[in-house]
């Protein structure tokens, strides 16, 4: 047996057998549908452009938009620590201290029921409100909004 044959398949049939995968590889990709993919990418910047729009119409509905160098600094640094949870932002903050949903790789998941409608955007609300921690656990201001909300409701 030579070198070329040391595991006792010939050269052409090495070759065939990586001709073959190379064609399965082929295959695969030929099913990847691209323009899922690339729907999928123009949600989510839509999605993201959406929520933009609407902090920036909130900041400017507020008071506290872009502030010009002479302007008095703002004495807040976050948001209002008494704010109410909207209904979909109550109905999350539970269902994240149950356990139903979580947040897993920086993604909102629903293990049980039926999830937010936008699940980026209230991922971002619930962060941006210091009610949700980066490992998705509800911080103590978001125990207490979720108390707020619950008393409400």
């Amino acid at each position: 047996m030579s070198d070329d044959e040391a595991d006792g398949r010939s050269f052409e049939d090495v070759a065939r057998a990586l001709a073959d995968e190379v064609n399965r590889a082929v295959e695969r990709l030929s099913r990847i549908d691209l323009d899922d993919i690339a729907r999928a990418a123009n949600e989510e910047a839509e999605s993201a452009l959406r929520w933009i729009e609407d902090l920036a119409r909130s900041l400017t509905q507020t008071g506290d938009a872009a502030m010009r160098p002479d302007d008095a600094p703002v004495q807040h640094a976050g948001p209002h620590p008494l704010a109410m949870p909207t209904a979909e932002q109550g109905v999350a903050l539970a269902a994240l201290e149950s356990g139903r949903w979580r947040i897993e790789s920086g993604t909102l998941t629903v293990h049980d029921g039926p999830g937010p409608s936008d699940p980026l955007g209230m991922l971002r609300a619930l962060r941006v409100s210091d009610w949700v921690a980066a490992d998705g656990a509800l911080t103590l201001t978001g125990r207490k909004a979720l108390a707020r909300w619950l008393e409400r409701a």
